[in-house]
């Protein structure tokens, strides 16, 4: 039985076969089949053969295994996502105040501003201003920031249809490189928005909030 296993072992391998095609062909033991053909040499292209299935063999199982992390991580956000409810008028504000505190503008008291590049973010935030800070709609203005390699008509049609805001109500787009940002000119492909409402009040009243919420901490 094993002089058979041997010569297939051999007649494979001449085809070209590797070590492991060989050991799953014939159910065998590697280290009897790398004995019984260790004294076969394989022509150039049947080595680039094995080596390019090698690789494809490797990049299938590191596929396999982002996949399969990438399925336990969705797990843990699906599960996490589902403890997330509604949320309440009192939750939205202690929200729009927190992503203010930390992303806002707190230089100019008669201007608030919010910007962000994330659509999820700002689209929340109007919800802040209209739903609790209930900012009148024509109050609102819209302000972009883009590199001028991309579209910024695209871009300012974007950010209206998710904010809500007419492009009427929009600055003339800014459409200049920032420098601190030139490895990522490619990632953000319809810029910043930052949201204006000129509102001196509103501003002092944020500012309120959040030396509140710092206090009673």
């Amino acid at each position: 039985m094993k002089k058979e296993e041997k010569q297939m072992a051999r007649g494979l391998r001449a085809q070209g076969y590797s070590l492991n095609g060989i050991c799953k062909e014939l159910n065998a033991a590697k280290g009897s089949v790398s004995v019984w053909v260790r004294d076969i040499k394989l022509t150039p292209a049947q080595q680039q053969t094995i080596l390019q299935s090698r690789r494809g063999a490797i990049e299938r199982g590191r596929l396999t295994r982002l996949k399969n992390e990438n399925a336990r991580r969705q797990i843990i956000i699906d599960t996490a996502q589902k403890q997330i409810k509604n949320i309440s008028s009192k939750e939205l504000w202690l929200i729009g105040v927190m992503l203010y505190w930390a992303e806002g503008g707190k230089t100019n008291r008669g201007l608030v501003r919010f910007s962000n590049s994330d659509p999820e973010m700002i689209k929340l935030m109007m919800k802040f201003f209209r739903k609790i800070c209930k900012v009148p709609e024509a109050k609102f203005r819209g302000y972009i920031h883009i590199h001028p390699h991309l579209d910024y008509r695209a871009a300012e049609h974007y950010w209206s249809g998710l904010t809500d805001i007419p492009l009427k109500q929009f600055f003339k787009t800014y459409r200049k490189m920032n420098k601190a940002s030139k490895q990522k000119r490619d990632t953000l492909p319809f810029g910043t928005m930052d949201v204006y409402i000129c509102s001196t009040e509103l501003f002092l009243k944020i500012q309120g909030w959040t030396k509140g919420i710092y206090n009673a901490y």
